[in-house]
């Protein structure tokens, strides 16, 4: 019996291999087999190797037997076997008869006599052969049941696809009679394998069942750079972490080799380590010895594959490989291209088609490129062949490299328009420098919006050395600034020599200002200051004729008189979200669109904010920028939490979080939406640490506008932790930094009841309540409802702190109702909170507990763990167990296709049999299982089909 685990979770927060190392363990104590499978240095033999010093450091006496054969020696009979009874003296066969003592001894060369052995290796048909054969293999199966008698014993087979075949055979003789002897294996095989090798299914059968077979996974980013820490190599920043990441697919021996030899070129030229990753020599033979068993008609279909843009096997039948099918098929097999059923050509190590490429000789890489040229029907692909034809300064080449760019541009690839776009400039005559200026400007520009900001700043710096007119530098300026992200402190010098480039005109002065509105609020820290040089710059632009940047100015205008609280709000909204619009605007984080979700967030229309909100990641995803699906992921994260989905939230909020990463973002937002994503649904040590996180990162970046925010995540988790104190010592930091920015409308930041609450709780009652009438008057003023809904609850602790409990009580009552009416899930259940705990303290424990119930109802219904946690807590206080108390949470509860899984169990079906109907992977209904019965507060399939049943099924 075989039980496959397709996948093992890499998690980020996961130090390297911890989640397949504790399944792993977990099999061997349950007395399975396992099987480790992955590419050449993926890490399945330190794996193995670790797994085996655990188990002997757990269970002291545990025999371990080892062999790691080598490809070279897999020809030499029972060489496996002299390795795995190296350690085993001939006092062990002594259980065994005298001829079965002559085989094995012989077998294992410590008999001179081993022509009998040899033939049983061979399995000769003459004499007594086959006899031998079976005599030898008891023999192993004897001395094996002879040592397990004594202690347990564990086989490591490392490297099992290079088995001999003799001892593979005895092997899995073994294995299939060993299911009552203390005998497991773990055993490692590469793959994918040439067809010398053992395949997974061959290294399964030399293994006592039942047998867990797990795929090793690649490294996290995050993992791989602990793996380069950990190894003493240079701090990379970021974007170098990701294209080390990248290039070597998350294979930590691939990633070890390009930073050490990143390191050694750095070191020896003084190379921007920005520029492509050199290959080292060992690493490359590694990958040309998987090109070797391909046949030269394959090796010419792949050469082909790895100079196309985007290769496909029709595109390369079109370019003469007309055997590209059974080409492509015969590099499947091989693990060197992944299956594709739509064609497509990929290969499985991302460095492999630069390999393959630099391999082919000069002449045959120029009729590759020469056959796709002409075979390409995609302007993107055919300029990419075109640009490698014809070198140097060539008009038409450039044109046609300028057009590709812009087709990539509208495809939503950025990357890909700034590659073409640099081609184009590097292919523009010398007698044409404003043309050349403009395609390097625009390359750069895409650069930016792909989040490549070191390639940008190179660029731009190109044109500043080299360029005179005040438009070209304006435009390189900009992207110097565009690119420095949350940190345009760094940049402040870059103001003054623009604004001087720019003199007086009106275009380009709308432009700086626009990003001097960003500067007065993300540096000094004042939206007064910031919404002059916004109003300046939507003047300016309109005068100019500039609609792109009239756009976001507006924009910029209307979201500093919203946190400022000016009545203009919403008529410069409106004027920016009239026609005609700029689709680089209308999807882009700074635009319109995206202030107009806050609007609704301010008017407590939280189905509408995520209505705009979604819309805009599916667009931003394919046509935006990474700093706008980023900030937009990070929204919509904020706006599930208000609706009480936590359990989307934090999804969201993480995949903020990578996407900054890989783009090389300035980190702290993303942090901030992760510390409110784990408060609400995650677990409150690590929204702390994120909250840390996105405070130090807003510090280092000297952001003022984040920084508060940051602030506020961690005045929020502290008062959810249960300490009040250094709650107020951070809210207090928030309250200090948006007042002198001029916070005028409450709404836009929440931060007011969490400080009020912790106030009341260190005892500072009257500091609270005079902080909840001010913000109590502006938020009547502006009518913001959901808000004084939430300034209740705290006014009510105030109530009670001064002496009135009843009308403390009266006033959360009717706080409930009102929030009951309102979107905001999670609030209405902290005012339940709050009420349980105050009954509980008046010494009324029926209400009490009629209110915590209710609040663990409302949590448990959102995912909202920490909460729920601290709720169950109030609970134990008054000696009644959470499960007794709570209402059980109904399947509406569940997602959709978290309903359509607990149906299936209960109907008896397995994860695959689900996964097959339902077209999901195993690991979608594994993790769809894990939420269900977290939702249902169920342990088991059985418990989760007897939910479904009297819950009822449907919904």
């Amino acid at each position: 019996m075989v039980r496959r685990i397709e996948s093992v979770s890499s998690d980020a927060r996961l130090t390297g291999r911890g989640a397949l190392l504790t399944t792993a363990s977990a099999a061997l104590d349950a007395g399975d087999s396992v099987l480790l499978t992955g590419e050449p240095g993926i890490g399945r033999s330190t794996s193995a190797a670790t797994l085996a010093a655990e188990r002997t450091a757990e269970r002291a006496g545990t025999l371990v037997l080892r062999c790691a054969p080598a490809e070279a020696e897999r020809h030499l009979p029972f060489l496996g076997m002299i390795d795995l009874f190296s350690e085993v003296g001939d006092p062990a066969f002594e259980v065994l008869s005298s001829h079965e003592q002559a085989l094995l001894r012989a077998a294992l060369h410590r008999s001179a006599a081993r022509d009998a052995a040899q033939d049983a290796a061979r399995g000769r048909s003459y004499g007594s052969a086959y006899d031998d054969v079976l005599t030898l293999r008891m023999a192993v199966l004897k001395a094996l049941t002879a040592l397990c008698e004594r202690s347990p014993v564990l086989l490591v087979l490392d490297d099992a696809q290079w088995l001999d075949r003799p001892s593979a055979e005895a092997l899995a003789f073994v294995a299939r009679r060993a299911r009552q002897l203390p005998l497991t294996a773990i055993a490692a095989v590469r793959t994918p394998n040439g067809p010398a090798g053992a395949g997974s299914g061959q290294a399964e059968a030399l293994c006592p069942g039942p047998v867990v077979a797990l795929a090793v996974p690649p490294m996290t980013e995050r993992e791989v750079a602990a793996l380069l820490a950990g190894q003493g190599g240079p701090a990379w920043p970021r974007p170098v972490l990701a294209r080390l990441h990248t290039a070597s697919g998350g294979n930590p021996y691939t990633a070890l080799e390009l930073s050490r030899a990143l390191a050694e070129e750095s070191r020896a030229t003084g190379r921007d380590p920005s520029g492509p990753l050199p290959i080292p020599p060992a690493l490359r033979r590694l990958l040309l010895a998987r090109l070797a068993p391909l046949t030269p008609r394959a090796r010419r279909t792949l050469l082909a594959a790895s100079a196309a843009a985007s290769p496909t096997v029709a595109l390369l039948r079109r370019a003469g490989c007309d055997t590209a099918p059974a080409d492509v098929h015969e590099a499947v097999l091989l693990g060197i291209v992944e299956p594709s059923p739509a064609g497509a050509v990929r290969f499985t190590q991302p460095l492999m088609p630069r390999v393959v490429y630099e391999d082919a000789a000069p002449a045959g890489r120029r009729r590759v490129h020469a056959a796709l040229a002409e075979a390409a029907d995609d302007p993107v692909e055919r300029a990419h062949h075109l640009a490698s034809l014809s070198p140097g300064w060539n008009a038409e080449t450039a044109a046609a490299l300028t057009a590709a760019a812009t087709a990539a541009r509208r495809r939503g690839a950025p990357a890909i328009a700034a590659r073409l776009g640099q081609l184009a400039a590097d292919h523009t005559p010398s007698g044409d420098p404003a043309a050349d200026a403009d395609r390097r400007l625009t390359a750069a520009e895409d650069a930016v919006a792909a989040g490549d900001y070191a390639l940008a700043r190179a660029i731009a710096h190109e044109v500043l050395a080299e360029s005179a007119r005040a438009a070209d530098r304006v435009r390189a300026w900009i992207v110097v600034l565009d690119s420095s992200g949350q940190a345009m402190a760094e940049v402040a010098d870059v103001f003054p020599q623009a604004l001087e480039d720019a003199r007086d005109d009106p275009e380009l002065l709308a432009r700086l200002h626009y990003r001097l509105s960003w500067r007065a609020w993300l540096v000094e820290g004042s939206a007064a200051a910031a919404l002059t040089h916004a109003a300046d710059s939507a003047v300016l632009a309109l005068r100019a004729g500039d609609r792109r940047t009239e756009l976001l100015a507006l924009t910029q205008q209307s979201a500093l008189e919203f946190y400022l609280g000016r009545p203009g709000a919403e008529r410069t909204l409106t004027r920016a979200l009239a026609a005609p619009q700029d689709p680089l605007v209308l999807f882009d984080h700074n635009g319109p669109v995206f202030l107009k979700h806050r609007r609704h967030l301010l008017h407590d229309r939280l189905d509408d904010a995520r209505t705009e909100l979604r819309a805009l990641v599916y667009t931003v995803r394919y046509r935006g920028s990474a700093e706008s699906l980023c900030q937009c992921l990070s929204g919509l994260a904020q706006v599930e939490i208000l609706r009480g989905r936590c359990e989307a939230a934090l999804d969201l909020a993480h995949q903020a979080l990578r996407v900054t990463e890989q783009a090389g973002l300035s980190q702290g937002p993303a942090w901030y939406a992760v510390a409110l994503a784990e408060a609400a649904g995650g677990a409150a040590d690590r929204a702390l640490a994120a909250a840390d996180r996105a405070r130090r990162h807003s510090e280092d970046d000297d952001d003022q506008l984040f920084l508060p925010r940051a602030l506020h995540a961690e005045g929020h988790v502290r008062l959810l932790r249960g300490e009040p104190d250094a709650a107020v010592h951070a809210l207090q930091r928030v309250r200090l930094l948006e007042t002198g920015q001029g916070q005028g409308d409450p709404a836009v930041r929440r931060w007011q009841p969490d400080l009020a609450e912790a106030l009341v709780a260190t005892g500072c009652a009257d500091e609270a309540a005079e902080l909840l009438a001010e913000t109590r008057a502006q938020a009547v003023r502006l009518g913001r409802h959901g808000l004084l809904a939430v300034l209740d609850r705290a006014a009510a602790l105030v109530t009670e702190a001064r002496g009135d409990p009843d009308a403390a009580v009266a006033r959360l009552e009717l706080t409930a109702a009102r929030l009951a009416a309102l979107p905001y899930r999670l609030e209405e259940a902290r005012t339940h909170l709050v009420l349980g705990r105050l009954h509980a303290r008046r010494g009324a424990p029926v209400p009490a507990r009629t209110a915590l119930a209710e609040a663990a109802r409302l949590f448990t219904r959102a995912g909202a763990h920490p909460w729920l946690t601290v709720t169950t807590a109030a609970l134990d206080d008054l000696g009644v167990p959470a499960s007794a108390a709570a209402v059980p949470v109904g399947l509406d509860a569940l997602t959709a296709t978290e309903h359509r899984v607990a149906v299936l169990v209960a109907q008896g079906a397995s994860n695959r049999e689900i996964a097959a109907r339902l077209t999901i992977s195993v690991k979608t209904v594994e993790a769809a299982l894990t939420r269900a019965y977290r939702k249902l507060a169920v342990r088991s399939r059985v418990s989760l089909a007897r939910a479904v049943m009297t819950r009822g099924g449907t919904r």
